[in-house]
């Protein structure tokens, strides 16, 4: 019986990974070999070159997604969490001896965090297009419809991400099994029409084709790339779903339905040339094209989705690192933790995406915007691995040197053939990705120099303590909580309160919460209760990147080491600071005016740390950096 719940739990965690994990990848079939074979790349369209490129694209898959994705870099998990930040965090870990390398390469995650925002503007914008373009093979007169059709399906996708993603997440998996079955059947029934492609299984065809490029070699390349976006997804969705299911889903049914189909593909155009237009729905009879685009747009849906959830997970993992101001977040599950949706994420988004479809019209124009912020995250990823397998794992020099060499090989030849896309909309994402890196990092580096202000007038907590147990103080016979960043100084809410109330509290306590650089902590960790005066605590509460702040609940934990807050006793005093820019040192002047606007438009720590609103006193502080 225990084995029987062991497979059906397999079996429904990979159902929900072919859902989520594989919506991406499983829509790239919709547009690339089309875009292969455009006038821009050089490359003619006859039977050789269609078995090269063919066989390109399946060893693509094969050695990029199979051997550096789910063979190596799904074995480098943080606590069981995967994802940029993820394994940023752990590269850090595994340099930590080395201050300035650690440092350079939180730097580094960090832009391979912001190019994901990049990804997720033009996923869901080239995903739509291509399904919705199927119209155009049913009849050329509805082709002013695909851009107005696809607008209202994208907008309708961010007007319902406030509802969650549960009753929708049902049917994800089951839609997607049906994807990628009808991929695979259609692949082999022009497989079986013109065998000759499966010459394209040989990896020397494969070679041949890059070698007889030229200089066109890059912009094959940078067409053929569109086969491999997605890949990441089976890295950052890992705490989601678990390896297992993961691999067990892309070996028995992702990779084999993908390569069957851009076999077909090839199969087709070389017995019909002319259906280079949209080789994807010409693989079907007339009568099923119009049920074919209405599948497509569904998973063009759920492979949208699953990059705003990631884009929304990816904004609460960075807020706990330290890397954007607190934004508000509501959880749309009562079961699930991870299912939150962020307000001002989504409509970022939303404009984001709207903009990109006005602005390149059609999957082909949006091609060349797709793919470079996909392979720089990948070379990225490849570097940080490095050190996690060297310095983390220990493995042996020569393997992992030989394993990261070949792997940036094949990443640099990938980005290189998307750069040259760069003025045909490579820019786009990687614009969106700089102006987010430089908000990250100012409001990095900004929180650093305000913890320096505060220090540097602050004043010292125990000596201040000290001199108020000896008396003269009124004592309110309530709790008092005092959030603060550094549990060294005395809160300014503390001074506040003594100088215009003229009171203190019965039971104080010092709070500080600390977020860290792994996914959770362990119950047994979560608090540290110290006692420093008499009516006077220290509390300091911790948090993984991964997990939901509660310090109502954390305080609960604190009564086996002594300290009973009891809920409907405890007032909690919050200090907000009014950055003030200064000349001077620190960053430049239009940073400082840029964190300053960020700790402006933060939310309240409220209700991101969930205190209770009839028990909040907020108390002002203008604060120069």
């Amino acid at each position: 019986m225990n084995q029987d719940n062991q497979r059906s739990g397999l079996a429904a965690l990979t159902l929900g990974a072919i859902g989520v994990v594989y919506g991406d990848i499983g829509t790239s079939p919709l547009y690339t070999l089309k875009e292969v074979f455009l006038p821009a790349t050089g490359v003619a369209l006859n039977a050789h070159n269609l078995v090269g490129a063919t066989s390109v694209i399946v060893w693509a898959l094969m050695l990029v997604v199979t051997l550096k994705y789910v063979i190596l870099i799904l074995r480098a998990d943080n606590r069981g969490e995967g994802g940029a930040l993820a394994l940023t965090a752990l590269a850090a870990q595994a340099v930590q001896q080395r201050p300035r390398l650690r440092q350079g390469l939180l730097l580094l995650g960090l832009f391979g965090a912001t190019l994901f925002y990049g990804d997720s503007v033009i996923t869901p914008a080239i995903s739509v297009m291509g399904a919705i373009e199927g119209l155009e093979v049913v009849t050329p007169t509805l082709k002013p419809y695909v851009l107005p059709i696809s607008t209202a399906i994208l907008v309708a996708l961010f007007l319902v991400q406030r509802f969650g993603t549960a009753a929708v997440g049902k049917v994800f998996g089951p839609v997607i099994v049906l994807w990628f079955g009808v991929l695979g059947v259609a692949g082999v029934v022009h497989i079986l029409d013109a065998p000759q492609i499966l010459a394209a299984l040989n990896p020397m065809e494969a070679w041949g084709f890059l070698s007889q490029r030229g200089w066109h070699l890059f912009a094959a390349v940078g067409a053929i790339v569109l086969a491999l976006t997605g890949a990441e997804a089976l890295y950052a969705d890992m705490g989601h779903f678990g390896v297992k299911p993961i691999r067990l889903a892309w070996t028995g049914l992702v990779f084999p339905s993908l390569a069957l189909n851009y076999l077909g593909q090839g199969a087709l155009l070389i017995k019909d040339p002319g259906a280079i237009e949209n080789p994807f729905f010409r693989l079907f009879p007339s009568a099923l094209v119009l049920p074919m685009v209405v599948l497509a747009a569904m998973a063009a849906v759920i492979a949208s989705q699953a990059v705003i959830s990631g884009a929304y997970s990816m904004t609460k993992q960075a807020i706990l690192l330290g890397f954007l101001p607190r934004l508000t977040m509501r959880h749309t599950s009562a079961s699930e933790s991870g299912q939150i949706y962020v307000p001002a994420v989504n409509w970022a988004l939303l404009a984001g995406v709207i903009g990109a479809v006005l602005m390149f019209g059609s999957s082909s124009a949006l091609a060349g915007a797709y793919g470079i912020a996909v392979t720089l995250t990948m070379l990225i990823t490849t570097v940080l691995t490095y050190f996690v397998i060297r310095d983390g794992w220990r493995l042996p020099a020569p393997l992992a040197i030989g394993a990261t060499v070949f792997f940036l090989s094949v990443d640099a030849l990938l980005v290189a053939g998307c750069a040259i896309k760069f003025l045909d909309g490579g820019w786009f994402p990687l614009a969106l990705g700089l102006l987010l890196f430089v908000m990250m990092s100012t409001w990095a580096s900004g929180r650093k120099l305000l913890m320096q202000s505060l220090r540097a007038e602050g004043l010292e907590l125990l000596p201040f303590i000290q001199s108020l147990a000896l008396g003269g103080a009124n004592r309110a016979q309530r709790t008092a909580v005092y959030a603060v960043a550094d549990p060294s100084l005395v809160p300014q809410a503390l001074l506040h309160n003594l100088k215009h109330n003229q009171v203190l509290h019965e039971t104080n306590v010092i709070l500080n919460v600390a977020f860290h650089d792994r996914p959770t902590v362990d119950e047994g960790e979560r608090v540290e209760v110290t006692a420093l005066a008499p009516g006077f605590w220290r509390v300091l509460v911790h948090y993984g990147f991964m997990e939901e702040p509660d310090v109502p609940a954390a305080l609960a934990l604190c009564a086996p080491l002594g300290l009973v807050v009891q809920p409907f006793e405890t007032s909690y005093f919050l200090s907000r600071e009014t950055v003030v820019p200064t000349p001077g040192g620190g960053m430049a002047n239009w940073r400082e005016r840029l964190f300053a606007a960020l700790s402006r438009n933060s939310s309240g720590v409220a209700r991101f740390f969930r205190l209770p609103d009839n028990a909040v006193v907020e108390l002002g502080t203008r604060v120069q950096i």
